[in-house]
């Protein structure tokens, strides 16, 4: 069974039950044991027809400009401009990013006054003198010497102190009022630092537009230590144990309270709005136990105490429930799926999926229809794509857009078998 120090017991009751909602969506009640929805097996029949619009060298993300074009970022640095019919034309002014592993560049989201102020975000593993950290920045999208370009390029918030590990999370959200920005942020395979609120790690933040600790959230006007305990990372909770812990600095003031919205979270590969302003999240679990979870302001939702998976050596970690404030999952999948991509579906191409988000499994290789009714969900569907989907999106046309997780991997449009 996984051992904690006495300091991350006492301040469970202190990170369960604070904070406020956004725009104050229906609160959750406590959920009785979620389904399991790890061994549903693929719908033999497709509803939809697929096209290869274009590939990419280990496509990450894509965001969708207001005239159709697409933003397609690539985990070893590169960031293209992409047409509906697969032109690409590449965009200069991306950071230097750490490409190794599960770090390079992630992200990309338009803001939500993009029409205004041509401004695009993008996250990444920013690397350092002591090792990589996710880093948000954000740019103008614009042209240099007749080329599209990032220009004015700043990183509006880092993940320090730096170090080792992957899971940097790294997905971005926009608050339905377009006042606030959600950001997800990776445990970094470090474990406890999740239930560290002097540590961005395994946590949700909810920042302004540019990147500071947004008024109203659990922790306002809080700051955190000067230094913290630095783990390096490991696949399992016992091999932790033996790892070095050292203590480093952190910027003074320390704003990792004050940015928390959510903590306890391992490694969030989605992050989406519903249409009644309640934020859902997609979660990695270790061996098994990958979750949906409904993420409330103040919450715990209980990583590394208890997970519905195990350590990748087969040793437990204690279950949901056995620790009283810790939230539950609304569902989760034992085997895991691996989710990567979440989002909700709003179009006219498929009107019997309106309300539904749409989830890649990268370890299943399918697309996955999960539906709603209110506060609870289920997996509705499953549908195996024959490779690792990385990126889920519902585009302005109505279709569904998925990228592959691959060195030559693909940007489909999901149709009607009616075409369109």
């Amino acid at each position: 069974m996984r051992r904690f120090s006495p300091l991350i017991y006492c301040l469970l009751p202190v990170l369960s039950g604070c904070g406020q909602s956004e725009r104050a969506p229906q609160s959750a009640a406590p959920n009785a044991k979620p389904v399991n929805y790890g061994a549903t097996k693929p719908t033999p029949v497709k509803p939809f027809r697929t096209k290869t619009i274009a590939t990419f060298d280990t496509p990450w993300a894509l965001a969708f400009l207001p005239d159709r074009r697409m933003l397609v970022t690539e985990k070893p640095g590169h960031l293209w401009i992409v047409t509906p019919d697969g032109s690409k034309t590449e965009v200069g002014g991306v950071p230097a990013v750490h490409f190794e592993g599960q770090g390079g560049l992630l992200f990309v989201a338009t803001s939500p006054t993009f029409g205004r102020d041509h401004r695009v975000y993008l996250t990444y593993s920013e690397p350092g003198a002591s090792g990589d950290g996710l880093a948000l920045a954000m740019a103008t999208f614009g042209s240099r010497n007749g080329k599209p370009a990032l220009l004015d390029l700043r990183v509006i918030w880092r993940q320090l102190p730096r170090g080792n590990g992957g899971q940097f999370g790294g997905y971005i959200a926009f608050s339905p009022d377009g006042q606030h920005l959600f950001l997800t942020s990776g445990d970094r395979q470090r474990f406890d630092p999740a239930q560290d609120p002097n540590q961005a790690l395994g946590k949700i933040l909810r920042l302004t537009l540019d990147g500071k600790p947004a008024a109203g959230n659990p922790g306002t006007g809080k700051t955190g230590t000067a230094t913290v305990n630095v783990i390096d990372s490991a696949n399992d909770s016992d091999a932790l144990l033996r790892s070095s812990v050292r203590r480093e600095s952190v910027p003074t003031p320390n704003l990792t309270p004050a940015e928390t919205w959510s903590t306890g979270h391992r490694n969030s590969y989605g992050l989406a709005f519903d249409d009644a302003g309640r934020l859902w999240e997609t979660e990695m679990g270790p061996r098994g136990g990958d979750e949906l979870n409904l993420i409330e302001p103040g919450k715990n939702y209980g990583w590394p105490i208890s997970t519905y998976g195990r350590n990748y050596d087969g040793t437990p970690i204690a279950k949901p429930g056995d620790h009283p404030g810790l939230k539950k999952p609304v569902l989760y999948w034992d085997p895991v799926i691996a989710p990567a991509g979440f989002a909700f579906y709003r179009g006219n191409m498929f009107p019997q999926w309106r309300g539904s988000a749409f989830v890649g499994g990268l370890a299943v290789t399918s697309l996955i229809r999960i539906a709603f009714d209110g506060i609870n969900a289920r997996e509705a569907e499953r549908w195996d794509m024959g490779a690792r989907i990385r990126a889920v999106m519902a585009g302005p046309d109505g279709a569904l857009w998925l990228l592959e997780d691959d060195g030559d991997g693909k940007l489909v449009r999901l149709t009607t078998n009616r075409g369109g």
